[in-house]
């Protein structure tokens, strides 16, 4: 598995890797050891491992990258999910990390919305096996946004709860892909 972000994301606290179309967190910051944990329960799967620097190019220009990596480890499904979190004031958008701006909406309520959507591939032919999705928003009143770091924890905050909520969706997505494509590869080897 692999959380992809744009090219040359960094948040407050951590950056990504690779360069290209996009790159690569290889830094858990949301996801916890109890989300891998559940995602290893699933049906027919034999463990979870992410794909970290050692196995990806630098290059990162199409999921053919991630693929072979994962390939390197001998695993059949690959996992992908990004995080697109987004600030609002009202209904004025601002960046991440743009503390000066919100610092001056003293009297507004100012709204954090994380969406992380995941993907299933084949490994050996990128079939797109299924996708997931998930959403979680949080408010706050902006004269707590006086500080870059309570700015980076609120979205820390919903980007933890909107990929605790992804884990059903996978395992849903997931209930669908056994049936229709292991009984099929099961025929195929008898």
């Amino acid at each position: 598995m692999a959380r992809i972000q744009a090219p040359g994301y960094a948040s407050y606290r951590l950056s990504s890797f690779g360069t290209g179309r996009y790159s690569v967190v290889t830094t858990r910051e949301v996801e916890t050891e109890a989300d891998f944990v559940q995602l290893a329960k699933m049906p027919q799967v034999a463990g979870i491992a992410p794909l970290n620097r050692i196995l990806l190019p630098e290059q990162l220009d199409s999921i053919k990258s991630l693929r072979e990596a994962a390939a390197r480890l001998k695993a059949d499904i690959l996992l992908i999910y990004t995080f697109d979190t987004s600030f609002h004031a009202g209904e004025q958008q601002f960046a991440p990390l743009n503390v000066i701006s919100l610092g001056l909406l003293k009297n507004k309520e100012v709204s954090v919305t994380t969406t992380v959507s995941a993907a299933l591939f084949d490994v050996r032919a990128e079939y797109l096996y299924g996708l997931a999705e998930s959403t979680a928003k949080e408010s706050r009143n902006a004269s707590v946004w006086s500080t870059s770091d309570a700015v980076d924890d609120l979205r820390r905050e919903t980007e933890k709860q909107a990929f605790s909520q992804l884990i059903p969706e996978i395992e849903k997505t997931w209930a669908g892909v056994i049936p229709q494509y292991a009984s099929s590869s099961m025929k195929a080897m008898n």
